[in-house]
């Protein structure tokens, strides 16, 4: 029995493929009260923001699932919806954090270097001390 070297091969997949019909947006933006959600706002500030943020995020597609649900179940599954955000929010507000003391750090690092810099310059212009100063600028840099 002969096989074809064709029917061996695993289907090749293009990603660059796009599909023929575009899927129908659902929703481009948020609305609240106030209009349409900008950048600007803010869920943690702002209750009507959260209220239309949190509104916004169920798709009709939810909308079936949650029908189907019993009330204790569509509590709970907000619960762990709840919860999840918070976690999230918590992570990005720990990262920002680090973040943040990394700045800090390098900033500092900076102004010594700088002064370093300063040093060295003024050290050459008087003598061979310089060398010395460029040489502990070096050697901090590689720590």
């Amino acid at each position: 029995m002969a096989s074809s070297s064709s029917q061996n091969k695993p289907e090749t997949i293009n990603l660059n493929d796009t599909p023929s019909v575009m899927p129908e947006v659902w929703r481009p933006y948020f609305l609240s009260i106030n209009g349409p959600v900008s950048v600007t706002d803010s869920v943690i500030l702002n209750g009507e923001t959260a209220t239309a943020v949190a509104a916004g995020l169920c798709t009709p597609e939810d909308a079936k699932v949650l029908a189907g649900r019993t009330d204790p179940q569509i509590i709970n599954e907000s619960l762990a919806l709840t919860i999840q955000c918070t976690a999230t929010v918590s992570n990005m507000g720990r990262r920002l954090h680090v973040r943040n003391m990394e700045v800090k750090a390098l900033r500092s690092q900076v102004t010594i270097l700088q002064r370093l810099l300063k040093e060295s310059k003024k050290e050459s212009r008087g003598g061979q001390g310089g060398e010395q100063k460029a040489e502990g600028a070096r050697g901090f840099l590689c720590r």
